[in-house]
């Protein structure tokens, strides 16, 4: 499952009865909310980082790794400057990465990669070094994060902000750099709790 905001949450998925069938103030309940909102069709990203090695100043240190993390809250902010907006979920590691590291970047996913959302939303998944291992990508110039290669597009960014937003962190990044590495396909979609393709 994509770590984007409840609202991009699968209807499937669900929380223990206490908390799912619980009303919230204003009346409406965890699944009501997420079920309505998973039938807004959205675009899948692949979110990525390179975590700084633990020590820069020692080359015996463990070096960083690269990152991943699937996304549909992803979005358009601005033309100028050029912002994009991604939503993580509170605590999560890409979200305490980027608490950190303010160089990302976001490979827009081709209908031919699903494997890749799947690999990146799993729970308790092995080590992004792993996940990475057959996917072809490039490192990008100006964040060194992957690109994937293949993805309908890719933008590398650099925070501009964090806001705090319920239980996920809306980060506004500014666009270093945007390219078109494939002109093949459509785009892979996520809605009603699945991943599809256009037509």
């Amino acid at each position: 499952m994509p770590n984007t905001s409840p609202a991009a949450q699968p209807a499937t998925t669900l929380l223990p009865a206490s908390r799912s069938a619980a009303r919230h103030a204003e009346g409406v309940s965890n699944d009501e909310f997420r079920a309505a909102m998973s039938r807004l069709a959205a675009g899948v990203v692949l979110v990525t980082a390179l975590e700084p090695p633990l020590d820069p100043d020692d080359p015996h240190a463990p070096a960083g790794e690269d990152v991943g993390m699937t996304a549909t809250a992803f979005l358009s902010v601005s033309l100028d400057p050029p912002l994009v907006l991604v939503s993580l979920r509170e605590g999560s590691r890409m979200d305490d990465l980027l608490a950190e590291q303010p160089l990302w970047a976001v490979s827009v996913l081709a209908e031919s990669q699903r494997h890749i959302a799947g690999r990146f939303a799993m729970k308790g998944r092995v080590s992004d070094r792993l996940l990475f291992a057959d996917i072809p990508y490039v490192r990008g110039k100006e964040s060194g994060a992957p690109l994937v290669g293949g993805a309908l597009a890719t933008l590398e960014c650099r925070t501009e902000q964090r806001v705090t937003a319920g239980d996920h962190t809306l980060v506004i990044g500014r666009v270093l750099s945007a390219s078109l590495p494939s002109a093949d396909g459509g785009p892979l979609t996520y809605f009603r709790g699945r991943y599809r393709h256009l037509g």
